[in-house]
């Protein structure tokens, strides 16, 4: 079956302002999310696309549309699918005062017992995307055969459930799993298995280096803004 390289969005402006964007309308990328789009191209220039998928919130279509510049023969599909979690309540909310909510606790460590207030599970947000992921499997492989590559730009924690899914991983271990900002995660599926090709690459090691303030013990909900 094809292969699916899963790009999260370049940085956004809710990322740099530490807030939960969910589905809020109108969240753009930052001039940093800009210039990762705009490199998007290079980074991918020998790989054959067959199709590119996005969610459909603002941030994703910004991300891909450097890559549809540059590839006029493509469009892009999108599917709501693979639109972010709907957070409910706390859609918009500074993220710093989420962690003093008794419901923060479980998403870190049982995410999948997790009903967001007022919005979805995050059961039902990974059931949605994996569906999506394989329906669109089937379609590229019928359209354009086994070998083909296909793009998918999504989110954070959509990301994240997907690798836990290709890789056998029970839902409440998917927040030990990290994708920056506009990184690169590929998935072969085969019709025994999925194999993990990347996993987050930037081809960035800033993340890595010491920082004047350790990173939090905690999985950042949404994703994060990535290095600094």
């Amino acid at each position: 079956m094809p292969t699916l390289i899963l790009v999260r969005h370049g940085r956004s402006t809710a990322n740099t302002e530490g807030l939960l964007a969910g589905w809020t309308p109108g969240v753009a990328l930052d001039e940093r999310g800009a210039a990762q789009a705009a490199a998007l191209p290079g980074r991918l220039a020998g790989i054959a696309l067959s199709e590119i998928v996005s969610s459909p919130l603002q941030r994703c279509q910004e991300t891909v549309r450097p890559l549809l510049e540059a590839r006029p023969g493509l469009t892009v599909h999108t599917d709501e699918r693979i639109g972010e979690c709907h957070y409910g309540d706390w859609t918009g909310r500074k993220l710093a005062d989420l962690m003093d909510e008794p419901t923060m606790e479980v998403v870190q460590t049982h995410p999948s017992a997790v009903q967001f207030p007022g919005g979805e599970s995050m059961r039902a947000m990974q059931h949605r995307a994996a569906e999506a992921v394989r329906e669109w499997n089937a379609r590229v492989e019928r359209d354009h055969g086994p070998d083909a590559v296909f793009l998918m730009c999504s989110h954070g924690d959509i990301i994240k459930s997907l690798v836990a899914d290709a890789l056998g991983l029970h839902l409440d271990l998917f927040q030990r799993i990290t994708v920056e900002p506009c990184s690169i995660t590929a998935i072969r599926y085969t019709r025994m298995r999925p194999f993990l090709l990347r996993l987050g690459d930037t081809g960035d090691f800033a993340s890595l280096m010491p920082r004047e303030q350790p990173p939090a013990d905690d999985a950042p909900v949404g994703g994060g803004a990535g290095a600094p």
